[in-house]
């Protein structure tokens, strides 16, 4: 079966492909101010596929954060689909210009603790969503592998559910900040399973092994004790995500070499970009990463060739 291309930009405004299906509508009338409510209601998703590009394409915020349950079965058979860009809900603008990561001495302030918390909720949907895209583009791939992927990206989505409520106790909501698809302009790049997970779960999210314990303890130090232990918590549970990718790279490759790694690596991302400072060596090895792996990492230095890619953000 020949490989399909989609992308967001193909649907109406409740999220559903206008080739496709429109969710029923249904409309009710509250008996204590006469207005009219309108509840929309989307099919069941008939296999984990479905499920999985409703999941991308959909412009619904409340979806993007709580989704139906996933489907148990998945196709026998699924041709590679290769999505090229997620929906994305009008509420979830692009960033301005100088929406940066606030420093430490503003996250004192509520209002910018939500802001960085609101980026952070905003990677947990990119890495959701794009576990899916994988699941979709490499439908030829070992069956474990695929269930793996759909439970990360539920443990992901769950991840967004804890940002989402701190958020509010902190008296903002989600969509009153900007957001930017750093993940979403990079990870498509990658032409095989194998890029994928040197990408995505060795490099992005493993890069959170490093970035959420520091987060935790600038919001520590903002007397923000519910914020740090959210992240302390992604960051324990981030270690299975990266274990995950470092498992199916050694099976794939007959090793965890860090040559092999890099060359994985689609321009211009390098292993320069995927890791924080000071490498989270002791969680890294928890999640597989053999000590020499870890040691290169640590000493690597790109060779200059202009303007060098930014560092990646936590996922």
């Amino acid at each position: 079966m020949r490989p399909r291309r989609r992308d967001g930009s193909n649907l109406d405004r409740t999220g559903t492909s206008r080739r496709g299906r429109r969710p029923s509508v249904l409309y009710g009338r509250c008996a204590l101010c006469c207005a009219v409510s309108v509840v929309t209601v989307t099919p069941t998703a008939p296999d984990v596929e479905t499920w999985a590009e409703r999941y991308v394409l959909t412009t619904e915020l409340h979806v993007k954060l709580a989704p139906p349950p996933p489907p148990k079965q998945f196709r026998t058979e699924a041709a590679p689909l290769w999505l090229t860009a997620p929906g994305r809900p009008p509420e979830l603008r692009p960033a301005r210009r100088g929406e940066r990561t606030p420093k430490q001495e503003a996250l004192e302030t509520p209002h910018y603790r939500a802001r960085t918390l609101h980026a952070f909720l905003h990677h947990e949907l990119q890495a959701a969503e794009l576990m899916c895209w994988a699941l979709l583009a490499f439908s030829n791939a070992e069956l474990e592998f695929r269930r793996g992927l759909l439970a990360i990206c539920l443990d992901e989505i769950r991840h967004m559910g804890m940002y989402a409520k701190h958020i509010r106790a902190l008296g903002s909501e989600v969509g009153d900040f900007g957001v930017r698809d750093w993940f979403w302009k990079r990870v498509p790049s990658c032409r095989s399973k194998l890029e994928f997970v040197a990408v995505m779960g060795m490099g992005l999210e493993a890069a959170n092994l490093e970035y959420a314990p520091s987060f935790a303890e600038r919001f520590r130090l903002a007397g923000d004790e519910a914020g740090a232990q959210i992240q302390e918590r992604i960051a324990a549970e981030e270690v299975a995500h990266v274990g995950f990718a470092t498992r199916w790279f050694t099976r794939w490759t007959g090793g965890c070499d860090f040559s092999t790694w890099a060359e994985q690596l689609p321009a211009p991302l390098s292993p320069w970009v995927m890791h924080g400072r000071p490498i989270a060596e002791d969680a890294r090895r928890r999640a597989g990463m053999p000590d020499d792996f870890v040691a290169q990492l640590r000493a690597y230095v790109p060779e200059p060739k202009g303007r060098a890619e930014a560092r990646a953000e936590p996922a």
